[in-house]
């Protein structure tokens, strides 16, 4: 039985503040195979990688409150995540450079095209998804030579329409959705399926039995000891 991928959510988000060039490179240590990050686009123009549109870090009180879109990196640059900068995608790609797969969720408004312009000058592997498809949309025409993928929290009548839509090869499905038939049939596609987020011991057995792609997980190094790698 082969070994699904492991892909760190948000980095080694169990071991280091999610979303940190700290969480990436912990990622890199434990042998997770990719990481999964999301990101924002400033007022000028700059990627940053951080979960949600309204920073949950300690800012200067002046900026409490408000939107990554409507701050400067410069001023996205003075949060704190637990002591911890909120970096670019520049920084988390030099960091973790060539030895791992970034996923890339293209989270904030409007980051299709930027993302895909510094992944694709960028070397090492790389690949969006969202669950905004029409930014995924956006990602197959503006670098189609860049993975797409699709990300799911519902079991639709037809679970390859949305990938098909986009020309997707990846669909990132809640785990408590995925089944035997889904595994097939996106198999049959010539598709993969991404487990997200898979963080228990039993979870871990059960999805690499049904033959899921990729596990994307908080325990990069629960999932690797269940898996014997």
């Amino acid at each position: 039985m082969a070994f699904p991928e492991l892909i760190a959510h948000r980095g080694a988000s169990r071991e280091r503040p999610e979303n940190t060039v700290a969480a990436f490179r912990r990622a890199v240590e434990l042998g997770a195979d990719g990481v999964e990050l999301d990101v924002h686009l400033t007022t000028d123009g700059v990627l940053v990688v951080h979960h949600d549109a309204v920073p949950h870090a300690a800012p200067d009180p002046a900026l409490a409150g408000r939107p990554l879109h409507e701050l400067s990196s410069a001023e996205v640059a003075r949060f704190r995540v637990d002591g911890e900068p909120i970096p670019t995608l520049r920084e988390v790609i030099d960091a973790v450079g060539a030895r791992l797969t970034v996923y890339c969720e293209l989270k904030g408004a409007g980051t299709a095209a930027p993302a895909c312009a510094l992944l694709a000058s960028s070397a090492g592997t790389h690949a969006v998804h969202a669950f905004d498809h029409r930014q995924v949309a956006e990602a197959r025409r503006l670098a189609p030579a860049i993975a797409r993928g699709v990300l799911e929290v519902s079991y639709h009548v037809d679970p390859l329409a949305g990938a098909n839509s986009v020309d997707a090869r990846d669909i990132w499905q809640d785990w408590t959705m995925i089944d035997a038939p889904l595994v097939r049939a996106a198999h049959a596609a010539g598709k993969r399926i991404v487990a997200w987020t898979v963080d228990d011991e039993a979870v871990v057995r059960a999805l690499t039995s049904l033959g899921v792609d990729a596990l994307c997980t908080n325990d990069v190094a629960l999932a690797r000891r269940v898996l014997g790698r």
